[in-house]
């Protein structure tokens, strides 16, 4: 059944932390201040969402390199990839830059807010989405979309409700799992990984 969903996906979306990532935040001290200023980071936090508003404090997170690897495999695969988070943090945003991804969301309390938004920008349908998550704030998006994924390291009543569960947990390769899962449904998987290593080979010849 859920692989029959898999077939109709076209973008898939990430929450962050304990997806993307473990679940652990690191308050580490800072020199300077990102590009999120302590106004910005207030603004988003107003409406809902949650960020350390300092100059001298930033939220950092460890992200895994298979996962990154994943993506580049669904762009190559036709899929739009982003993430949806509560919290704000410029670790998010120069991760989503580093990677190119199609949509970045922070500080959304309200996440189907930000599922409509992709939706319209990327001309798809819910059904057409896939959306992996592990804690409660994910639970209305993913009863919205058409592939909801939870984590093995996320809540019960979240894994209860996903139509598929990751062999990773978040943080370890989650992500990739998800994306592979989708590419493999669609017919996808192997032309995306031969047009990878192709596109890497022709990198090196130029140098």
């Amino acid at each position: 059944m859920s692989k029959e969903r898999a077939k109709k996906i076209k973008v898939i979306l990430f929450d962050v932390d304990g997806v993307l990532t473990d679940g652990t935040i690191w308050l580490q001290p800072a020199a300077g201040t990102g590009s999120h200023t302590e106004e910005a980071r207030q603004a988003k936090a107003d409406a809902g969402g949650y960020g350390i508003a300092s100059a001298t404090v930033i939220e950092a997170k460890g992200f895994n390199a298979h996962d990154g690897s994943g993506i580049s495999l669904a762009k190559l695969g036709g899929l739009k990839v982003g993430v949806i988070t509560k919290r704000i943090s410029e670790t998010v945003a120069l991760r989503a830059r580093d990677l190119r991804l199609d949509f970045c969301y922070q500080g959304q309390a309200n996440k189907l807010n930000a599922l409509a938004d992709v939706c319209e920008k990327a001309g798809v349908e819910a059904a057409e989405v896939c959306y992996v998550g592990d804690d409660i704030i994910d639970l209305p998006v993913m009863r919205r979309v058409g592939l909801a994924v939870a984590v093995p390291n996320g809540r019960a009543m979240v894994k209860e409700e996903a139509h598929w569960i990751t062999e990773q947990r978040g943080g370890e390769g989650a992500a990739r799992d998800t994306i592979e899962y989708v590419l493999e449904a669609q017919g996808k998987l192997a032309d995306a990984i031969s047009a990878y290593i192709h596109e890497r080979i022709e990198r090196k010849d130029a140098l």
